[in-house]
């Protein structure tokens, strides 16, 4: 799982009345070129045969009503990455990217990029030890090796500590197929909790098999 920082944009503007534009300077305009801007960092930019990257705009917030300019407006969004390299030269880009938008339109861009969860690294030793266990507590068929996913998660914390695995529970309704299913984080995602007993029992297959051997 992905590296995740977050990402804090304010454009600061010039207000002035929306009929009169030239008046001042726009800071929802600069920030939407901003947010256009981001995405020439990891689709351009940054060697994607290296390893995926992503930079999401979640929240744009600015404005008090349809006729007036804002003075400022505020992009909230998070950075996704596998390689502790380029994520460095990423958060260098977004500061360059932004800032040289914002001058060219004569606006101000500050940029907050906020350290979050390090890269999830399943411990290659101890992930070949447990897999049996896995096996034989899902089926063989029912256990794989996930690709790269760009989520994340706190986990790697303790991962930094000690080898650690980290295991995903598919947790998809009958008849559904996983492709298609919605996902955490959309308001359609349901949770299949016939599901749980598995998770139980992997859980504690793999404490015993890793405290008493396997």
């Amino acid at each position: 799982m992905a590296a995740a920082d977050r990402l804090l944009i304010t454009v600061k503007g010039r207000q002035t009345h929306g009929a009169l534009p030239w008046a001042g300077i726009d800071p929802i305009v600069v920030a939407s070129q901003v947010v256009l801007g981001l995405q020439t960092i990891t689709s351009r930019q940054v060697n994607v045969m290296k390893a995926p990257s992503v930079i999401t705009i979640g929240r744009i917030q600015g404005g008090v009503r349809n006729n007036i300019i804002p003075d400022d407006v505020q992009l909230e969004g998070t950075i996704r990455t596998f390689d502790p390299g380029m994520q460095e030269d990423i958060h260098r880009r977004i500061q360059q990217t932004a800032h040289a938008i914002a001058e060219s339109a004569g606006a101000e861009a500050t940029v907050r990029v906020i350290g979050g969860y390090p890269v999830i690294f399943n411990d290659p030793a101890l992930t070949a030890r447990m897999i049996p266990t896995l096996e034989r507590a899902a089926g063989a068929a029912n256990v794989s090796i996930s690709p790269l996913v760009t989520a994340a998660e706190d986990f790697s914390f303790f991962q930094r500590e000690a080898p650690g695995l980290y295991i995903l529970l598919g947790s998809v309704s009958p008849g559904i197929a996983p492709e298609t299913s919605p996902s955490n984080h959309s308001p359609l995602y349901a949770v299949d909790e016939a599901v749980l007993p598995l998770g139980v029992r992997a859980l504690a297959n793999l404490a015993a098999d890793y405290l008493f051997g396997n």
